[in-house]
């Protein structure tokens, strides 16, 4: 194999492996992906270092190595791309791509997004349910609705300003737990504490943590560990803005 070519594979399987991380993939995930589209465009072997902000990749041809390195920014989790990148791996493997292919396949990747207000309509709708479900009444419900849709518009606006994760979970689980916990403050339903809890379930963490718990479980302990760290000061922003409102409004507990 020449080194042009080399290096081109090079350059696709490491795409390939930060197209994944950067999109919520697993890490076991990741590197089976670039392995196997390394093995299938001609190298012999590939081997991949992760951590949780760059990926180290080294492709192996006829006792020549080249090793290259790109940095990881998170742009969120979206399986759409996760799947789309492992269709043109699968793709490659039964031939039906070449290197050049692979490449322009890969760069015309966008990630699809729902409406933005779709999503707030929708994430109010959810934690609605989760009141209907917890035993909350109709007005229960209405407070869940409004609290979370106007906490889910407040992390749009603010991750769109590319604001601080910590600040963003504590800003949208402060404007969350300050609509819902009128109805603690008032007695307004039959189960106020239902409302304040099921308003912040939009911030549960929950594909990190199975993430993290996933890596650490296959052995890629130091990107379980940092995604679980990650994980776990996310939440600890969403319980501070949830005492910010409560101290705001005070109420001293739940019960009150």
């Amino acid at each position: 194999m020449e080194q042009e070519h080399q290096r081109a594979v090079t350059r696709v399987c490491i795409q390939v492996a930060l197209l994944l991380l950067q999109h919520g993939a697993e890490s076991t995930v990741v590197v089976q992906m670039a392995q196997r589209l390394g093995v299938a465009l001609g190298v012999e072997s590939v081997e991949c270092a992760l951590t949780a902000n760059a990926i180290v990749l080294t492709t192996l041809s006829d006792e020549h190595c080249i090793t290259t390195t790109r940095k990881n920014s998170d742009k969120g989790i979206n399986m759409q791309m996760v799947t789309d990148v492992q269709r043109i791996v699968i793709a490659v493997e039964h031939k039906l791509y070449d290197l050049e292919m692979v490449q322009q396949k890969l760069n015309r990747l966008k990630p699809l997004k729902y409406p933005p207000m779709l999503v707030v309509g929708m994430i109010g709708l959810s934690c609605a349910s989760f009141a209907h479900l917890s035993g909350g009444d109709w007005v229960i419900c209405v407070i869940t609705f409004f609290a979370s849709a106007g906490g889910m518009f407040v992390r749009q606006v603010l991750s769109k300003r590319h604001y601080n994760p910590l600040i963003v979970f504590a800003m949208t689980s402060f404007v969350a737990s300050l609509i819902s916990g009128l109805s603690l403050k008032y007695q307004w339903g039959n189960d106020p504490q239902v409302a304040l809890a099921s308003s912040v379930l939009l911030l549960v963490p929950g594909f990190p943590l199975i993430n993290s718990l996933a890596d650490i479980l296959k052995g890629y302990i130091n990107m379980g560990i940092g995604r679980w760290t990650v994980a776990t000061i996310l939440t600890f922003g969403a319980c501070l803005g949830i005492v910010f409102a409560l101290s705001m409004m005070n109420i001293s507990t739940w019960g009150h």
